[in-house]
């Protein structure tokens, strides 16, 4: 009889397929003789209703007149050798997703057929069923509607007691191999996305809301990994580190990216189990223990993951209770959430490779932040002259656990080492720029920017009680300080209630000028620091840019004297490089630098993303170049370029004056400089060949550096 199956026939007709299915029914078992003939008949069938689906509705008909699908079922039970439930799976897989037509789809779901295959009890142990069996769960995903997914379930008085597809592709949903585990998640999306409000109930009943809160402890584990190969690169690199690290970093952010996938789906319920998860199970009792904390806590060594990894959840999962929350943790002290993660407060993080207590505050800090202290100065008014400001001591130093972790943020960027200032200003620009976020939170933050909070006080001035004048002008508007105690106060008792931190919070907002003044503090401060990174500087310009877009009118003197310093310092330095290895391409990386640094300076978006801050960059000194090494001292001068054409750009936009797509490296007027320019074949990019005189080079260039 199995012979007669290899006769010639017309294969896509539908002789051939009543053929088969007739030779199909007559088989009583499955064994090593006549497995063969049933893997091709099954592979044939496939074929043929798929050619038949496209072109002659009759093929479909007929199959399903003589219910080739319940045949499809009983040679499964018939079964003793693997080979057929790698076949059957293929082949049901490769119908359903080739179908076309929504009857035959209807079909195919019906009579729990599909039920019976996807609750059957395969032989997972084997590798290749495994992917068969998902890669079908994932061609029924794909047809899943409104109208598809009722054939799926069970009910009983309307609600959905049973969801075979869901139960069975979420046991998978945490498999080593990451190809079932992108399968599994396009399964549970397919679902959540159709918008059936009664499959919504059934998955967000118990026990399937364990699903989520396990999908955050999944996450988590991830990020202690992540926080683990960090630190041991940073001490012992080899070849293959960073792209090791951007592995893990990207699998991070497609976890992230599938809850903001499960969110987009607009189930509430689902949203708010996946809120409570990762306040409750990562960033409560993880990451802000983590920014400075030692003891049992996994992540102790992980200030720049932990800073990492908030940036990543606040601009990938777009859930404004889960924003505002974090922001409003953020007035709390660090013993309120070290108490969570049954970590010791310490002051400094021992980190392992990121930092250590010595590489804390720079010696040549102009701002002084060596001291105890950090002192803002706010002013009274910004339109008051002769008022005395108001000294406001916002940090000690950081030994105590009462600091809040708002301040210990202010504080990396004042003293910390150059990742934690990186990873600190990353955080900021990602709550300004976080959309879910309430304005008031950003005011209270102080990073509300300055044109929206002019927008602010306006809209104020139109609808409040107090006139229109005091709002605007008055620089203790009690609208505003309420306003911003009102949005936060609604998150710190959320805190308090649903979450259990029963610690007060510290400093709450009691001046809306105290907090913009903190940040400006610490920005001025860091453009005072020099033994940060260029890139890393490039960051807090943007920051500080879209803080105050167009106005100078928030600095004070104390400010603008500590900036002017701070780039005179800058210039000698440059200046060094006159008689250096590279005079003759100074000026050219001067004007390259200088269009790099006002597009960066006014781009929508800061210089560099958060991932950068886990590869800090390599900084040179004098100190770290080998005598003769030409490319080192080029990579130096490069680096004191880029600080120097920053902080020359922040003197122009200080004193309130446009600043220039090119830069006026000549004065005007300067006709001795401009010929000596002449004279050394500087006057524009040399050629190859030129002769230079190497004298008047070094002159010009000096004479550059200090009219630019």
């Amino acid at each position: 009889m199995w012979f007669s199956f290899w006769r010639s026939k017309d294969r896509f007709s539908l002789d051939q397929l009543r053929y088969l299915a007739d030779q199909l029914t007559k088989v009583q078992i499955v064994n090593e003789v006549n497995k063969d003939f049933v893997i091709e008949a099954l592979r044939s069938i496939a074929e043929l209703v798929t050619y038949g689906d496209q072109h002659d509705p009759t093929f479909f008909e007929f199959f399903m007149e003589k219910q080739v699908v319940g045949d499809f079922v009983r040679i499964l039970k018939l079964s003793r050798t693997i080979s057929i439930p790698l076949q059957l799976l293929q082949t049901v897989s490769i119908m359903i997703q080739n179908l076309q037509s929504e009857h035959a789809i209807y079909y195919m779901f019906s009579n729990e057929h599909m039920n019976y295959l996807i609750t059957y009890s395969f032989d997972f142990r084997n590798e290749e069923l495994l992917s068969y069996y998902i890669s079908f769960l994932r061609a029924i995903g794909g047809k899943l509607n409104k109208n598809t997914i009722s054939l799926l379930v069970k009910t009983r008085n309307d609600e959905v007691v049973s969801f075979p597809l869901y139960v069975e592709a979420i046991r998978f949903a945490f498999h080593e191999e990451s190809m079932i585990r992108a399968a599994v998640r396009a399964v549970t999306l397919n679902v959540y996305h159709v918008g059936d409000d009664s499959v919504n109930r059934y998955i967000t009943s118990e026990p399937h809301t364990d699903y989520f809160s396990n999908l955050v402890s999944f996450f988590r584990k991830q990020c202690m990994d992540l926080n683990r190969l960090i630190s041991e690169t940073l001490k012992n690199p080899g070849p293959d580190s960073n792209s090791t690290v951007t592995t893990a970093v990207d699998e991070i952010e497609d976890n992230l990216y599938y809850f903001s996938d499960i969110i987009s789906a607009g189930i509430p319920d689902v949203e708010r189990l996946i809120t409570d998860s990762i306040l409750m199970l990562l960033i409560f009792p993880v990451l802000l223990p983590s920014l400075r904390t030692v003891a049992d806590n996994d992540m102790q060594s992980g200030v720049v993951t932990s800073l990492y990894l908030l940036c990543c959840i606040l601009r990938i999962v777009k859930i404004k209770d889960l924003a505002n929350t974090i922001v409003a943790a953020l007035y709390y002290p660090l013993e309120s959430f070290t108490k969570c993660s049954g970590g010791q407060v310490n002051g400094y993080i021992p980190d392992h490779g990121f930092t250590s207590k010595s590489d804390g505050i720079d010696n040549d800090n102009l701002a002084e932040n060596s001291a105890k202290c950090l002192v803002v100065n706010v002013p009274c008014s910004s339109s008051s002259s002769d008022c005395h400001p108001q000294s406001i001591t916002i940090l000690n130093n950081g030994s105590s656990s009462n600091v809040a972790l708002r301040e210990v943020l202010l504080e990396y960027v004042t003293g910390g080492a150059d990742v934690q200032v990186l990873g600190s200003l990353s955080v900021l620009a990602t709550l300004l720029q976080t959309k879910e976020l309430d304005e008031s939170m950003l005011d209270g933050l102080g990073i509300l920017p300055q044109r929206k909070q002019q927008k602010k006080l306006l809209l104020q001035a139109l609808v409040g009680e107090a006139s229109g004048e005091e709002q605007l002008f008055s620089s203790e508007s009690s609208l505003t300080r309420d306003g911003i105690a009102c949005g936060l106060d609604v998150y710190l008792n959320k805190i308090k209630e649903q979450y259990g931190v029963s610690f007060q919070p510290s400093n709450v907002v009691s001046s809306p000028r105290v907090p913009r003044f903190q940040v400006l503090d610490a920005l001025v401060s860091l453009f005072c620091r020099s033994n940060i990174s260029a890139e890393t500087l490039w960051d807090g310009g943007w920051l500080l840019r879209q803080l105050l877009p167009y106005s100078e009118s928030e600095f004070n003197n104390h400010h603008l004297e500590l900036l002017k310093i701070s780039y005179e310092n800058s210039a000698s330095a440059l200046e060094k490089e006159v008689r250096g290895f590279w005079p003759d391409l100074l000026i050219t990386v001067l004007c390259d630098e200088w269009r790099k640094c006002k597009r960066a300076m006014e781009s929508s978006s800061p210089p560099k993303e958060p991932k950068c801050m886990l590869f800090p960059p390599r900084m040179f000194f004098s100190e770290d170049i080998p005598e003769g090494s030409s490319f080192t001292a080029g990579e130096r001068m490069h680096e004191l370029v880029k600080v120097f054409v920053l902080l020359h750009q922040l003197q122009i936009f200080t004193h309130g004056r446009a600043l220039p797509d090119q830069p006026l490296i000549y004065h005007p007027c300067d006709h001795r400089t401009n010929s000596r320019a002449h004279t050394s074949g500087l006057a524009a990019v040399p050629k190859p060949g030129t002769e230079m005189n190497l004298e008047l080079l070094s002159r010009g260039a000096k004479s550059a550096i200090f009219a630019f």
